[in-house]
């Protein structure tokens, strides 16, 4: 498979390292010195974007308007989610996304989801998520941290919003989700969820060792993608 990396920064490198051990090719490498619209996409079989909020948009479009189906792993664009629907679906597209690639984090999601339904059921649990990352992560909350909220609100309905604080957790009331994000030197990621009522606590944690549990799962939908046509995420991939 000929894959262009859109975006090649740390993530990138990790992920071409993967690919190629996999049997893969890297077609294109694109940043700033090497933009999309100079780019040569003709022997390119899937794009995987990982580069920044202010770009991804323009390169989804990129790769729809090309018939190139793209794997997206940037963050906080969500708010324009109804628009890349609606583009994808308009041109016959190919599309996944996620707010994080790694397999192991994607079934932490379906555990959340599933914890978050049982415990609508008892009241008497506060319920609250940390993440924690790497000092040059750009965005907080985390894409994850998002995902695993809205999840939480979707699935027990005695909650009706969450609120995020940076170094130190937010004052909430009755019924909303604390979300705190924390930023220390050297680590890939951490997710907690608590559920913390007077007589006892409950947690669920994942922690990402390093960046190739994220860089792997990029590849493996790259792969999963191949010949499919529409709108996609992780939970299609985990659950074949």
């Amino acid at each position: 498979m000929n894959i262009a990396l859109i975006g090649y920064g740390k993530m990138g490198k990790v992920i071409e390292g993967i690919a190629m051990a996999r049997g893969h090719k890297i077609t294109e490498k694109i940043n700033s010195s090497n933009p999309i619209n100079e780019a040569n996409f003709s022997d390119t079989d899937i794009a995987i974007e990982f580069s920044t909020p202010s770009f991804v948009i323009q390169h989804i479009e990129f790769c729809v308007n090309n018939n190139i189906p793209v794997i997206v792993g940037t963050t906080a664009w969500n708010e324009q989610l109804d628009f890349v629907k609606e583009l994808v679906l308009e041109r016959n597209g190919s599309l996944l996304y996620a707010s994080n690639f790694s397999i192991g984090v994607n079934i932490f999601f379906d555990i959340n989801r599933r914890l978050a339904k049982l415990m609508s059921n008892h009241t008497d649990y506060d319920v609250a998520i940390e993440e924690i990352h790497h000092l040059q992560k750009l965005d907080a909350p985390s894409g994850t941290a998002v995902s695993l909220a809205n999840d939480l609100l979707f699935e027990n309905e005695n909650l009706n919003s969450w609120v995020h604080e940076e170094e130190k957790p937010p004052n909430v009331k009755s019924g909303q989700v604390r979300v705190t994000s924390y930023r220390k030197k050297d680590v890939p990621g951490t997710h907690i969820i608590k559920y913390t009522s007077e007589i006892d606590e409950i947690e669920l944690k994942h922690t990402a060792n390093n960046r190739e549990g994220f860089a792997l799962g990029a590849v493996v939908a790259a792969e999963w993608l191949v010949n499919k046509k529409g709108i996609y995420t992780m939970q299609d991939v985990i659950k074949f």
